[in-house]
């Protein structure tokens, strides 16, 4: 393996290390927290420590980043090396610097995103976030699998993400509304769903991706009919 193929692994890597275990641990402080609530309505007081609201609301700050930062390394990646491969610094410099400044404004966004009070500003920077992140997504080089947008690790990876940045400007909403919450309840379910598929998705993607030395011989198969070309053997020397 080259020092491609390494930085390939970062993405999923991260994922299975940390993104995933900390799914579960918010998933199950979300479970203990709903449980305290009915428990409380219904019988006057409940087991369940009162901190695990808390809890739930930083482990989801920290999920919410984690996926973001997650998707912008799987992003960074392909458009990376399709970079290098085209060498656009020299013929499209200023594609690269715009490419380099959405990196920078995504993340801000993100981090102003954390800091807003405000409903308006909450909305605002959440947008930018999520725009950030499509327009990353469309670049050249990134792997997106369109024909099948219903399993594409890409398509249900950005619908996450996004997904997660806007449970995120809406956290400080479902304190004072039920709709809110229900809001924030349904879409952490659709959420998890897509998680479920990215798990899914991105095993079956790194079967497919072959190691930098084997590119030029895989990408000259037929996938429709499922045949390679016949390696020409080379005379004894």
């Amino acid at each position: 393996m080259e020092i491609a193929d390494f930085l390939g692994l970062l993405h999923p890597a991260i994922a299975v290390i940390f993104v995933f275990p900390l799914i579960g641990t918010v998933i199950n402080f979300a479970w203990q927290t709903r449980q305290r609530r009915l428990q409380s309505l219904n019988e006057g007081k409940s087991k369940i420590p009162p901190s695990v609201g808390k809890e739930h609301k930083q482990l989801g700050d920290w999920l919410t980043s984690a996926v973001v930062g997650l998707t912008l390394v799987g992003l960074a990646y392909p458009i990376g090396k399709n970079i290098m491969k085209k060498q656009l610094w020299n013929t499209a410099n200023f594609q690269v610097i715009f490419i380099l400044l959405m990196f920078v404004a995504t993340i801000a966004s993100l981090v102003l995103l954390y800091q807003a009070k405000q409903k308006l500003w909450r909305g605002i920077f959440a947008t930018l976030t999520g725009v950030g992140l499509v327009v990353l997504g469309c670049q050249d080089g990134v792997y997106r699998l369109t024909n099948e947008w219903y399993w594409s690790h890409y398509y249900i990876g950005i619908t996450a993400s996004l997904l997660m940045v806007f449970s995120l400007a809406i956290v400080q909403d479902i304190y004072k509304s039920y709709r809110w919450r229900l809001i924030h309840t349904i879409l952490n379910c659709v959420a998890l769903l897509l998680f479920i598929g990215q798990g899914l998705t991105g095993t079956r993607d790194l079967l497919q991706i072959p190691l930098s030395w084997q590119e030029p011989y895989i990408y000259q198969c037929d996938y429709v009919n499922k045949t390679c070309l016949t390696p020409t053997p080379q005379a004894p020397k």
